[in-house]
Protein backbone atom coordinates (compact mmCIF):
# COMPACT_ATOMS: atom_id res chain seq x y z
CA UNK A 1 0.00 0.00 0.00
CA UNK A 2 2.77 2.42 0.89
CA UNK A 3 5.65 0.95 -1.14
CA UNK A 4 7.06 4.41 -1.92
CA UNK A 5 7.86 4.95 1.76
CA UNK A 6 10.79 2.50 1.62
CA UNK A 7 12.67 4.85 -0.71
CA UNK A 8 11.88 7.80 1.58
CA UNK A 9 13.29 5.86 4.55
CA UNK A 10 16.59 5.49 2.67
CA UNK A 11 16.56 9.22 1.84
CA UNK A 12 15.82 10.03 5.49
CA UNK A 13 18.81 7.96 6.68
CA UNK A 14 21.08 9.58 4.09
CA UNK A 15 19.95 13.06 5.12
CA UNK A 16 20.54 12.24 8.78
CA UNK A 17 24.11 11.28 7.93
CA UNK A 18 24.64 14.39 5.79
CA UNK A 19 23.32 16.75 8.48
CA UNK A 20 25.72 15.21 10.99
CA UNK A 21 28.67 16.47 8.94
CA UNK A 22 30.05 19.69 10.53
CA UNK A 23 30.88 21.33 7.22
CA UNK A 24 27.33 21.21 5.90
CA UNK A 25 26.25 24.04 8.22
CA UNK A 26 28.77 26.47 6.71
CA UNK A 27 26.21 26.97 3.94
CA UNK A 28 23.19 28.15 5.93
CA UNK A 29 20.81 28.18 2.96
CA UNK A 30 21.68 24.56 2.09
CA UNK A 31 21.48 23.48 5.74
CA UNK A 32 18.02 25.08 6.08
CA UNK A 33 16.79 23.34 2.92
CA UNK A 34 18.11 19.95 4.09
CA UNK A 35 16.63 20.44 7.58
CA UNK A 36 13.21 21.21 6.07
CA UNK A 37 13.32 18.05 3.96
CA UNK A 38 14.55 16.04 6.95
CA UNK A 39 11.64 17.30 9.08
CA UNK A 40 9.17 16.35 6.34
CA UNK A 41 10.63 12.84 5.99
CA UNK A 42 10.86 12.36 9.77
CA UNK A 43 7.10 12.85 10.08
CA UNK A 44 6.45 10.34 7.28
CA UNK A 45 8.87 7.72 8.64
CA UNK A 46 7.44 8.05 12.17
CA UNK A 47 3.87 7.59 10.93
CA UNK A 48 4.83 4.66 8.69
CA UNK A 49 6.53 2.84 11.57
CA UNK A 50 3.48 3.42 13.74
CA UNK A 51 1.28 1.99 10.97
CA UNK A 52 3.47 -1.13 10.73
CA UNK A 53 3.60 -1.57 14.52
CA UNK A 54 -0.19 -1.39 14.81
CA UNK A 55 -0.48 -4.21 12.26
CA UNK A 56 1.86 -6.39 14.32
CA UNK A 57 0.00 -5.58 17.52
CA UNK A 58 -3.38 -6.34 15.94
CA UNK A 59 -2.13 -9.70 14.62
CA UNK A 60 -0.75 -10.59 18.05
CA UNK A 61 -4.05 -9.67 19.70
CA UNK A 62 -5.96 -11.89 17.26
CA UNK A 63 -3.69 -14.83 18.09
CA UNK A 64 -4.34 -14.35 21.79
CA UNK A 65 -8.08 -14.00 21.26
CA UNK A 66 -8.48 -17.78 21.16
CA UNK A 67 -7.37 -17.89 24.79
CA UNK A 68 -8.92 -14.64 26.02
CA UNK A 69 -11.90 -12.95 24.31
CA UNK A 70 -10.77 -9.53 25.59
CA UNK A 71 -8.00 -9.60 22.98
CA UNK A 72 -10.58 -9.81 20.17
CA UNK A 73 -11.96 -6.40 21.13
CA UNK A 74 -8.42 -5.03 21.41
CA UNK A 75 -7.62 -6.28 17.92
CA UNK A 76 -10.64 -4.40 16.54
CA UNK A 77 -9.51 -1.18 18.28
CA UNK A 78 -5.99 -1.59 16.91
CA UNK A 79 -7.33 -2.10 13.38
CA UNK A 80 -9.42 1.07 13.69
CA UNK A 81 -6.39 3.04 14.90
CA UNK A 82 -4.35 1.67 12.01
CA UNK A 83 -6.93 2.90 9.49
CA UNK A 84 -6.68 6.43 10.95
CA UNK A 85 -2.87 6.33 10.98
CA UNK A 86 -2.90 5.08 7.40
CA UNK A 87 -5.07 8.03 6.36
CA UNK A 88 -2.64 10.41 8.08
CA UNK A 89 0.25 8.77 6.24
CA UNK A 90 -1.60 9.08 2.94
CA UNK A 91 -2.02 12.81 3.54
CA UNK A 92 1.65 13.19 4.45
CA UNK A 93 2.61 11.58 1.15
CA UNK A 94 0.60 14.08 -0.90
CA UNK A 95 3.10 16.33 -2.74
CA UNK A 96 3.28 19.82 -1.24
CA UNK A 97 4.01 23.13 -2.91
CA UNK A 98 7.70 23.95 -2.85
CA UNK A 99 6.98 27.16 -0.96
CA UNK A 100 4.98 25.50 1.82
CA UNK A 101 8.12 25.34 3.99
CA UNK A 102 8.79 29.08 3.71
CA UNK A 103 8.03 32.11 5.84
CA UNK A 104 5.51 34.59 4.44
CA UNK A 105 5.03 38.21 3.47
CA UNK A 106 1.46 39.34 4.01
CA UNK A 107 0.11 42.55 2.50
CA UNK A 108 -3.20 44.09 3.52
CA UNK A 109 -4.71 46.90 1.41
CA UNK A 110 -7.82 48.97 1.94
CA UNK A 111 -10.41 48.73 -0.82
CA UNK A 112 -14.08 49.65 -1.13
CA UNK A 113 -15.22 51.83 1.73
CA UNK A 114 -12.61 54.55 2.09
CA UNK A 115 -11.57 55.29 5.68
CA UNK A 116 -13.71 52.46 7.04
CA UNK A 117 -11.86 50.02 4.77
CA UNK A 118 -8.52 51.32 6.06
CA UNK A 119 -9.68 50.74 9.65
CA UNK A 120 -10.75 47.21 8.71
CA UNK A 121 -7.31 46.63 7.17
CA UNK A 122 -5.84 47.52 10.58
CA UNK A 123 -8.21 45.04 12.24
CA UNK A 124 -7.05 42.32 9.84
CA UNK A 125 -3.42 43.13 10.54
CA UNK A 126 -4.03 42.81 14.27
CA UNK A 127 -5.84 39.50 13.71
CA UNK A 128 -2.87 38.09 11.82
CA UNK A 129 -0.26 39.33 14.29
CA UNK A 130 -2.24 37.89 17.21
CA UNK A 131 -2.62 34.59 15.34
CA UNK A 132 1.13 34.58 14.71
CA UNK A 133 1.72 35.07 18.44
CA UNK A 134 -0.37 31.97 19.24
CA UNK A 135 1.89 29.93 16.96
CA UNK A 136 5.12 31.41 18.30
CA UNK A 137 5.88 33.21 15.02
CA UNK A 138 7.68 36.53 14.79
CA UNK A 139 6.12 39.42 12.86
CA UNK A 140 7.82 42.50 11.43
CA UNK A 141 6.14 45.39 9.62
CA UNK A 142 8.19 46.12 6.50
CA UNK A 143 6.14 48.96 5.06
CA UNK A 144 3.01 50.83 6.09
CA UNK A 145 0.93 53.66 4.69
CA UNK A 146 -1.41 54.85 7.44
CA UNK A 147 -4.74 56.61 7.05
CA UNK A 148 -5.85 59.72 8.91
CA UNK A 149 -7.91 57.80 11.50
CA UNK A 150 -5.22 55.23 12.33
CA UNK A 151 -6.07 52.58 9.77
CA UNK A 152 -3.90 51.38 6.91
CA UNK A 153 -4.16 52.21 3.24
CA UNK A 154 -1.60 49.44 2.84
CA UNK A 155 0.69 47.50 5.17
CA UNK A 156 3.18 44.70 4.54
CA UNK A 157 4.23 42.40 7.37
CA UNK A 158 6.81 39.59 7.40
CA UNK A 159 5.81 36.44 9.32
CA UNK A 160 8.68 34.19 10.35
CA UNK A 161 8.69 30.84 12.16
CA UNK A 162 11.22 29.88 14.81
CA UNK A 163 13.51 27.01 13.85
CA UNK A 164 12.34 24.43 11.31
CA UNK A 165 8.55 24.04 11.42
CA UNK A 166 6.85 20.68 10.92
CA UNK A 167 5.52 19.92 7.41
CA UNK A 168 2.47 22.03 6.67
CA UNK A 169 3.09 24.22 9.72
CA UNK A 170 5.25 26.97 8.18
CA UNK A 171 3.74 30.48 7.88
CA UNK A 172 3.19 30.39 4.12
CA UNK A 173 1.65 26.90 4.18
CA UNK A 174 -1.13 28.21 6.45
CA UNK A 175 -1.42 31.90 5.61
CA UNK A 176 -1.57 31.39 1.82
CA UNK A 177 -5.28 30.64 2.22
CA UNK A 178 -5.83 34.22 3.44
CA UNK A 179 -5.21 35.73 0.00
CA UNK A 180 -8.28 37.38 -1.50
CA UNK A 181 -10.93 39.98 -0.73
CA UNK A 182 -12.20 40.15 2.87
CA UNK A 183 -15.59 41.80 3.30
CA UNK A 184 -16.77 43.48 6.50
CA UNK A 185 -20.33 44.42 7.51
CA UNK A 186 -20.58 46.82 10.47
CA UNK A 187 -21.46 50.34 11.57
CA UNK A 188 -18.44 52.51 10.70
CA UNK A 189 -17.06 54.96 13.26
CA UNK A 190 -17.76 57.66 10.67
CA UNK A 191 -21.48 56.70 10.46
CA UNK A 192 -23.66 59.09 12.45
CA UNK A 193 -27.02 57.31 11.99
CA UNK A 194 -26.02 53.78 13.03
CA UNK A 195 -26.43 52.18 9.61
CA UNK A 196 -24.51 49.01 8.74
CA UNK A 197 -22.11 49.48 5.83
CA UNK A 198 -20.27 46.93 3.73
CA UNK A 199 -16.64 47.53 2.80
CA UNK A 200 -13.67 45.38 1.87
CA UNK A 201 -9.92 44.98 2.15
CA UNK A 202 -7.59 42.90 0.01
CA UNK A 203 -5.00 40.46 1.34
CA UNK A 204 -2.06 39.16 -0.68
CA UNK A 205 0.25 36.47 0.69
CA UNK A 206 3.56 35.48 -0.93
CA UNK A 207 6.37 33.22 0.27
CA UNK A 208 9.39 35.00 1.71
CA UNK A 209 12.21 34.57 -0.82
CA UNK A 210 15.84 34.09 0.08
CA UNK A 211 18.53 35.53 -2.17
CA UNK A 212 19.29 32.06 -3.52
CA UNK A 213 15.66 31.65 -4.63
CA UNK A 214 15.63 34.59 -7.03
CA UNK A 215 18.38 35.98 -9.24
CA UNK A 216 18.07 39.74 -9.76
CA UNK A 217 20.28 41.66 -12.19
CA UNK A 218 21.01 45.15 -10.87
CA UNK A 219 20.74 46.47 -14.44
CA UNK A 220 17.09 45.37 -14.48
CA UNK A 221 16.19 47.64 -11.57
CA UNK A 222 14.96 51.22 -11.62
CA UNK A 223 15.28 52.83 -8.19
CA UNK A 224 13.39 56.01 -7.31
CA UNK A 225 13.60 57.92 -4.04
CA UNK A 226 10.95 60.28 -2.72
CA UNK A 227 9.68 61.83 0.48
CA UNK A 228 7.73 59.65 2.85
CA UNK A 229 4.05 60.40 3.30
CA UNK A 230 1.71 59.76 6.18
CA UNK A 231 0.74 61.21 9.52
CA UNK A 232 3.46 62.33 11.96
CA UNK A 233 6.86 60.88 12.77
CA UNK A 234 10.38 62.16 12.46
CA UNK A 235 11.88 62.18 8.95
CA UNK A 236 8.40 61.95 7.39
CA UNK A 237 7.95 64.58 4.64
CA UNK A 238 11.42 66.02 5.41
CA UNK A 239 13.93 63.77 3.60
CA UNK A 240 13.98 61.68 0.44
CA UNK A 241 14.21 58.44 2.41
CA UNK A 242 11.37 56.46 0.80
CA UNK A 243 12.42 54.02 -1.94
CA UNK A 244 10.52 52.56 -4.88
CA UNK A 245 12.14 49.73 -6.86
CA UNK A 246 10.81 48.65 -10.26
CA UNK A 247 11.89 45.38 -11.83
CA UNK A 248 11.83 46.55 -15.44
CA UNK A 249 11.49 43.15 -17.23
CA UNK A 250 8.36 42.20 -15.28
CA UNK A 251 7.05 45.61 -14.21
CA UNK A 252 6.80 44.40 -10.61
CA UNK A 253 7.15 47.24 -8.11
CA UNK A 254 8.08 47.25 -4.42
CA UNK A 255 8.33 50.28 -2.18
CA UNK A 256 9.16 51.07 1.43
CA UNK A 257 8.99 54.25 3.48
CA UNK A 258 8.87 52.87 7.01
CA UNK A 259 12.52 53.19 7.98
CA UNK A 260 14.35 56.44 8.70
CA UNK A 261 17.23 55.84 6.29
CA UNK A 262 17.15 55.40 2.53
CA UNK A 263 19.47 52.37 2.79
CA UNK A 264 17.16 50.56 5.23
CA UNK A 265 14.14 51.28 3.05
CA UNK A 266 16.02 49.95 0.01
CA UNK A 267 16.85 46.70 1.83
CA UNK A 268 13.22 46.20 2.88
CA UNK A 269 11.94 47.03 -0.62
CA UNK A 270 14.35 44.47 -2.11
CA UNK A 271 13.04 41.91 0.36
CA UNK A 272 9.49 42.56 -0.82
CA UNK A 273 10.57 42.55 -4.47
CA UNK A 274 12.28 39.17 -4.15
CA UNK A 275 9.13 37.67 -2.64
CA UNK A 276 6.91 39.10 -5.40
CA UNK A 277 9.24 37.85 -8.13
CA UNK A 278 9.26 34.37 -6.58
CA UNK A 279 5.46 34.40 -6.35
CA UNK A 280 5.19 35.51 -10.00
CA UNK A 281 7.52 32.70 -11.11
CA UNK A 282 5.52 30.12 -9.18
CA UNK A 283 2.25 31.51 -10.53
CA UNK A 284 3.59 31.06 -14.08
CA UNK A 285 4.67 27.51 -13.28
CA UNK A 286 1.23 26.73 -11.82
CA UNK A 287 -0.45 28.14 -14.93
CA UNK A 288 1.54 25.70 -17.06
CA UNK A 289 0.68 22.80 -14.75
CA UNK A 290 -3.05 23.52 -14.98
CA UNK A 291 -4.10 20.16 -13.53
CA UNK A 292 -2.14 20.89 -10.37
CA UNK A 293 -3.56 24.38 -10.22
CA UNK A 294 -7.13 23.07 -10.38
CA UNK A 295 -6.53 20.77 -7.43
CA UNK A 296 -5.80 23.62 -5.05
CA UNK A 297 -7.93 26.06 -3.11
CA UNK A 298 -7.40 29.44 -4.81
CA UNK A 299 -5.27 31.65 -2.64
CA UNK A 300 -4.12 34.90 -4.26
CA UNK A 301 -6.86 35.94 -6.63
CA UNK A 302 -7.72 39.35 -5.25
CA UNK A 303 -10.94 39.53 -7.26
CA UNK A 304 -12.39 36.68 -5.23
CA UNK A 305 -14.35 37.48 -2.07
CA UNK A 306 -13.25 34.74 0.26
CA UNK A 307 -14.68 35.73 3.63
CA UNK A 308 -17.27 37.93 5.34
CA UNK A 309 -16.94 39.45 8.83
CA UNK A 310 -20.42 40.37 10.09
CA UNK A 311 -20.16 42.44 13.28
CA UNK A 312 -23.89 42.76 14.17
CA UNK A 313 -24.23 38.94 14.20
CA UNK A 314 -20.69 38.33 15.52
CA UNK A 315 -20.40 35.95 12.54
CA UNK A 316 -17.51 34.94 10.31
CA UNK A 317 -18.14 33.04 7.05
CA UNK A 318 -15.63 31.54 4.63
CA UNK A 319 -17.25 31.36 1.21
CA UNK A 320 -14.82 28.77 -0.20
CA UNK A 321 -15.27 26.08 2.42
CA UNK A 322 -18.68 26.89 3.91
CA UNK A 323 -17.14 27.42 7.35
CA UNK A 324 -19.29 29.58 9.62
CA UNK A 325 -19.08 30.45 13.30
CA UNK A 326 -20.45 33.09 15.66
CA UNK A 327 -17.26 34.02 17.52
CA UNK A 328 -16.03 36.83 15.30
CA UNK A 329 -14.70 38.76 18.29
CA UNK A 330 -12.44 35.82 19.22
CA UNK A 331 -11.28 35.30 15.63
CA UNK A 332 -10.30 38.96 15.33
CA UNK A 333 -8.33 38.48 18.54
CA UNK A 334 -6.24 35.78 16.89
CA UNK A 335 -8.36 32.60 17.20
CA UNK A 336 -8.04 31.99 13.48
CA UNK A 337 -7.01 28.31 13.68
CA UNK A 338 -10.42 26.68 12.91
CA UNK A 339 -11.00 29.00 9.94
CA UNK A 340 -7.62 28.20 8.40
CA UNK A 341 -8.03 24.51 9.22
CA UNK A 342 -11.22 24.44 7.14
CA UNK A 343 -9.18 25.71 4.17
CA UNK A 344 -6.34 23.25 4.80
CA UNK A 345 -8.82 20.36 4.96
CA UNK A 346 -10.58 21.43 1.76
CA UNK A 347 -7.25 21.79 -0.02
CA UNK A 348 -6.11 18.34 1.17
CA UNK A 349 -9.38 16.77 0.06
CA UNK A 350 -9.01 18.11 -3.48
CA UNK A 351 -5.36 16.99 -3.61
CA UNK A 352 -6.26 13.48 -2.47
CA UNK A 353 -9.12 13.37 -4.99
CA UNK A 354 -6.72 14.40 -7.75
CA UNK A 355 -4.31 11.61 -6.79
CA UNK A 356 -7.14 9.11 -6.93
CA UNK A 357 -8.12 10.05 -10.50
Amino acid sequence: MFEAVEGLIDEHAQLESTLAEPGIHADQALARKLNQRYAELTAIVKTYREWLQLAEDADAARELASEDEAFAAEAIQLDERRVKVGERLRQQLVPREASDSKDALLEVKSGEGGEESALFAADLLRMYTRYAETRGWKTEILDANESDLGGYKSVTVAVKAKGTPAPGEAPYALLKFEGGVHRVQRVPVTESQGRVHTSAAGVLVVPEAEQVDVTINDNDLRIDVYRSSGPGGQSVNTTDSAVRITHVPTGIVASCQNEKSQLQNKEQAMRILRARLLAAAEEAANAEASDVRKSQVRTVDRSERIRTYNYPENRISDHRTGYKSYNLDQVLDGALEPVIESCVSADMATRLEALGD
